[in-house]
């Protein structure tokens, strides 16, 4: 089943646009019914006189060019096809690979264990080096132990995929990214404000899962979900009561004191889960709304609810 770019429509035999490299309800699949580009590169609005087989009118213009490129690499059959519609699982993949590099490839082949300069600089958005900005990404991939990747992994596995299918692949690799980076930043700089350089750094991809979950917030929220896999109730009551406690704690958190500050970067949740509060919004009508969770390829429709909330904290090494 793949989810129409042009309603958010899902349809179990779907239409991929030869122009645009798109996918398609029936309803939307001509080129003039989804505002295709290519209709400006054929100089025929209607798109009746275009027969598919030449290649004079397929590549005339850039955009159609680079649409078929797209379609090459990224469509059925093509060598990066894979990654449409699985991104989550992308992402879940290069957080273990990640951990891998860490806890094995850094520390017994390169000498560069957790408290080197190298290892710092290559997995750790730090305070006092903002400007490495290579560690606004490496960071979100990056974890501060197996439980802290676990934790993540599970809720990565179980939200991940549905807020990927509502959004589609492009929408969510961004909000992934975008909450990520943000979540990141606005810890470190939370740091910087009251403790200076040389505080703790960040990692883990809580800020970047928590902005899923406040897409899906958005879209449903009550969606029934389990706490810990046991204690029932809708998502938006796990989604606020975990803002409202991120908050509180974060105050102890930003100088890693009191009772609920520890290592725990509760700034980084906050950040993250306004960033996809406010995507979910803005997104909302225009993608479809999901009635419930399923555990991998499993369950249906009225099956159970999710599992137990976000992932585990953001670390601060």
């Amino acid at each position: 089943m793949a989810t129409c770019d042009e309603c958010g429509k899902h349809e179990n035999m779907p239409y991929q646009c030869r122009r645009c490299g798109d996918t398609f309800c029936a309803e939307h699949r001509l080129p003039e019914n989804h505002d295709c580009p290519g209709l400006n590169d054929w100089n025929d609005p209607s798109g009746v006189f275009d027969s598919g087989f030449d290649d004079s009118v397929q590549n005339r213009g850039g955009r159609s060019s680079s649409a078929g490129l797209r379609e090459r690499l990224f469509g059925t059959g093509g060598p990066l096809g894979y990654f449409r519609g699985n991104m989550s699982y992308v992402f879940l993949g290069a957080m273990w690979i990640t951990f891998a590099l860490q806890y094995f490839v850094f520390p017994f082949l390169l000498g560069a264990g957790p408290r080197s300069a190298l290892w710092q600089a290559t997995f750790v958005l730090s305070p006092g080096h903002v400007e490495y900005v290579w560690t606004w990404l490496t960071s979100i991939f990056a974890h501060g132990g197996f439980t802290h990747i676990a934790f993540n992994s599970i809720a990565l596995y179980f939200f991940g995929p549905v807020v990927e299918q509502y959004l589609d692949t492009r929408r969510f690799t961004a909000l992934f990214f975008g909450a990520g980076i943000v979540a990141g930043l606005a810890q470190v700089f939370s740091t910087l404000l009251t403790v200076g350089p040389f505080g703790a750094g960040v990692v883990g991809a809580s800020g970047a899962i928590m902005g899923v979950l406040g897409v899906l917030t958005v879209l449903n929220p009550n969606l029934k979900v389990y706490l810990y896999f046991i204690i029932p109730m809708p998502l938006w009551v796990l989604t606020f009561g975990f803002a409202a406690f991120s908050i509180v704690a974060g105050f102890g958190a930003a100088s890693g004191v009191g009772v609920v500050g520890g290592n725990v970067a509760h700034l980084a949740h906050l950040g993250g889960l306004i960033v996809g509060l406010a995507y979910g919004a803005r997104v909302k009508g225009r993608v479809g709304v999901p009635n419930s969770l399923q555990f991998g390829g499993g369950g249906g429709p009225g099956g159970p609810g999710g599992p137990g909330g976000p992932g585990g904290p953001g670390r601060r090494p």
